[in-house]
């Protein structure tokens, strides 16, 4: 509930008052940010002890009910993409 209320936060302050002149710092801001994220929930991942036991157990269910979605979402944001920002 917290990521809602500051994304809709975000929304309105872009909307009402974020000048488009600093579009492009804010566009390296968001790259910078998702990516130490994504290196902190690696690094968390990585230090615990059991990682691979754990991920070794969870089996090939586990994996397609990963994967599965992800191709999807890529398939259909690729398919929007192509058909509406032509």
């Amino acid at each position: 509930m917290e990521v809602l209320i500051f994304m809709l936060i975000g929304i309105i302050l872009g909307l009402k008052w974020f000048p488009t002149k600093y579009k492009k710092w804010n566009e390296r801001i968001q790259v910078m940010s998702i990516s130490i994220l994504i290196f902190l929930m690696g690094v968390t991942l990585g230090s615990r002890p059991s990682f691979l036991k754990d991920i070794a157990q969870l089996g090939l269910k586990s994996l397609l009910l990963a994967i599965i979605p992800i191709i999807f979402s890529v398939l259909f944001v690729y398919f929007i993409t192509k058909h509406f920002f032509k």
